[in-house]
C-alpha cells in the first residue's frame, strides 16, 4: 500500500507544524481488506486510513485543505458530484490552542500482478482515473 505513506509526505511537507515535529503525526491503517479484481491476480486494497494529529494548534484549515488537495490526486472519486464528505474527522480540544485531531478517508488502490517468466511476481500500483471537470 503506498497512500498512506504519499499522504504522510504531503502532510510533512504542506503543514509546517507536522513538518517541524513528524512525532505528532500517527496514521493506521484500519479494516484494511483485498478484494479480487478480474484478470488473474489482480486485486485492490480497501481500507480505512486513520489520520492523527496530535497537540495541533494551527488553524484547522491548514490540515483539511492539503488533505483535501491530496484526494483530489490519489482518491478523485472521493470529490465526485453526490460524493459530500470526502472524510471525516473528530477533534479533541486540549485547551484554548490545540487539539488532538482525527481524520479517517476511506482508501482504495488497485494493483495489476503479472507472473514472470524466470519465477516470482511483479505487482504495480496503478494510478487513479482523473477526475474529468
Amino acid at each position: 500500500m503506498e497512500k498512506p505513506n504519499a499522504l504522510r509526505q504531503v502532510l510533512l511537507a504542506h503543514v509546517p507544524q507536522l513538518g517541524a515535529d513528524p512525532s505528532k503525526l500517527s496514521l493506521f491503517v484500519d479494516k484494511g481488506r483485498v478484494a479480487a479484481r478480474p484478470g488473474g491476480l489482480a486485486f485492490e486494497y480497501r481500507d480505512t486510513l486513520n489520520i492523527v494529529a496530535q497537540d495541533y494548534a494551527g488553524s484547522i484549515d491548514g490540515l483539511m485543505v492539503p488533505i483535501l488537495a491530496w484526494i483530489a490526486d490519489a482518491q478523485p472519486e472521493l470529490l465526485e458530484a453526490g460524493q459530500q464528505e470526502p472524510f471525516r474527522f473528530e477533534s479533541e480540544l486540549l485547551d484554548a490552542d490545540a487539539a488532538d485531531v482525527s481524520l479517517w478517508i476511506e482508501l482504495t488502490e488497485a494493483v495489476s500482478v503479472e507472473a514472470l517468466a524466470q519465477g516470482g511476481f511483479n505487482a504495480v500500483h496503478l494510478a487513479e482515473p482523473r477526475l474529468v471537470e
